[in-house]
Formats: structure tokens, C-alpha cells, sequence
């Protein structure tokens, strides 16, 4: 596929998962836009993307801004005519008690996760639909199928992007538009470096993750994107309204992998 002539914004592409997607369509020739709360995250990444591919615009952008999400799409439209590929990536996230949090809490995490998500669909839905052309991504999350304590807000607007996406797939079909979500699961970004360095010991903190993980190791940003770009591409022309997991297997076992293997193999190994 010619990335040439394809005009990608990423948003939340200032750092982590981001800044991977818009390295692999930047890489492949794709115009990208880089569309970032931080204004100056946004830039350093967009310079360098420029100074190692010739591709890169950042947009500052605050997506659960009506106005931001809005502009953001104008702006793209009038640096390059069009608009190809939305990847709806900016997220927020944190761990806290129930009961104690703060509606504050809940509203950040869901403003920016969920509703962010709807408002940027909702204005790229506007310059697609007339094209009959376009891509829709989501990042979503593991916590689209199985969760944890303490983070009910992340898992009610990660859930609510899937369903989003779902529909949203199914109302655009007729014009040509595709909608999928993917759903990483332990990426290596700030978040897992910060695990890392609040863990007691780093070798048990790492070894607890990779045993829950069937590949056994945390994925790099770049390889959520070269799903992404998949789902981008034409090769993937019949795929609609799918959430993929790239979580190294995490989602679909039963139970610690290690221990099990450990206790049920015991004296059963033939070499």
C-alpha cells in the first residue's frame, strides 16, 4: 500500500503507545499529525519525526475540548485537503479506592477516554462520510474484557469505547467507513517504567507481570501501531467493528501460567 498520500492524526501521540503509532505511519510515508494535550510534547515529537521521515505536524489539542477536537480536524483538513485515519489514542488513567474517590476522578477519566473518543470521531465522521472513505481506530485496553479493583472509571470508558466502537462500525458502514479498536495490554511506557520503580524488588515485580503474560514479556509501542497501521491499510478491507487484543495472551488464560505449569508438569517432563 502507498502510505504517501495518507493523512493519519494520532491523538495522544506526545508519548508512549502515541508516539509509537505515529513513528510506524511515519515511517511507512504516512502525513501524520500528532495531536497532544502538551503542547510541548506534541512538538519535540513532531520534530522528530520530521527530522527522521519528513512527516510530522503537531496540533495542540485537549480531547475532551469540543472545540479542540473540532479545530484539530479543521487544521488537518486545511494542511493537507483530507483526512484517512483517525487513531483515537489520548488516555488517562490512575488507581484509587472506590470510596475514596472524588467525582473530579471519575469525570477526568471519562471526559478524556470516552467522550474525548466520541468528539474526535464525531467531527473526522463529518469530512469522511463525503468521501465515503475512512478509518476509525480506538485504543481501548485489556480492561475492555477483564478489569481490576480500584479502577472503575478506566474500565467503564474503556468498555464504552468498545461498544462505541461497535457502533459507530455498524452506522458508517454504508459510507465506506471502517471503525475497529485495539486493546493493548502491558505496554512498555512511563506507566510500566513507574512499576517498576515503585516495586520493591524490580526482579519479583517483573517476573509477577511476564508470568501472567503467555509470551512472556511487555510489548513495545511500536508494535500496538504495526496493528494499527493494519487495520489502516487496505489488506485489512472486511475488517469492521473488531476490538484486537495485543496483550501477549494476558486476557485469555485462567490462571498463572508459571505456577500451573510448574505443579502439573512436575515429574511428567520426557526429554
Amino acid at each position: 500500500m502507498d502510505w504517501n498520500e495518507h493523512v493519519v492524526i494520532v491523538t495522544g501521540a506526545g508519548s508512549g503507545i502515541g508516539t509509537g503509532i505515529a513513528e510506524v505511519f511515519a515511517e511507512a510515508g504516512a502525513q501524520v499529525v500528532i495531536a497532544d494535550v502538551s503542547k510541548s510534547r506534541g512538538e519535540a515529537v513532531a520534530a522528530d519525526l520530521q527530522a527522521r521521515y519528513g512527516k510530522g505536524l503537531a496540533i495542540h489539542t485537549d480531547v475532551s475540548r469540543s472545540a479542540d477536537c473540532r479545530r484539530l480536524i479543521e487544521r488537518t483538513v486545511e494542511s493537507y485537503g483530507h483526512l484517512d485515519t483517525l487513531v483515537n489514542n489520548a488516555g488517562v488513567n490512575f488507581v484509587k479506592p472506590t470510596l475514596e474517590m472524588e467525582e473530579a476522578d471519575w469525570d477526568r477519566v471519562v471526559d478524556v477516554d470516552l467522550k474525548g473518543t466520541f468528539l474526535c470521531s464525531r467531527y473526522a465522521l463529518e469530512v469522511m462520510v463525503p468521501r465515503r472513505y475512512g478509518n476509525i481506530i480506538n485504543i481501548a485496553s485489556v480492561h475492555t474484557v477483564a478489569t481490576l479493583p480500584e479502577a472503575a472509571p478506566y474500565a467503564a470508558a474503556k468498555g464504552g469505547v468498545h461498544m462505541m466502537t461497535c457502533s459507530l462500525a455498524i452506522e458508517f458502514a454504508p459510507f465506506g467507513i471502517r471503525v475497529n479498536a485495539v486493546s493493548p495490554g502491558l505496554t512498555d511506557t512511563q506507566i510500566w517504567q513507574d512499576i517498576q520503580n515503585a516495586a520493591e524488588s524490580l526482579d519479583a515485580v517483573q517476573q509477577h507481570w511476564y508470568d501472567n503474560i503467555p509470551l512472556g514479556r511487555v510489548q513495545s509501542p511500536r508494535e500496538v501501531g504495526n496493528v494499527v497501521k493494519f487495520l489502516a491499510s487496505d489488506e485489512s478491507s472486511y475488517i469492521t467493528g473488531a476490538n484486537i487484543m495485543t496483550d501477549g495472551g494476558m486476557t485469555i488464560q485462567l490462571i498463572n501460567r508459571a505456577r500451573y505449569a510448574s505443579k502439573s508438569l512436575e515429574g511428567k517432563v520426557e526429554r
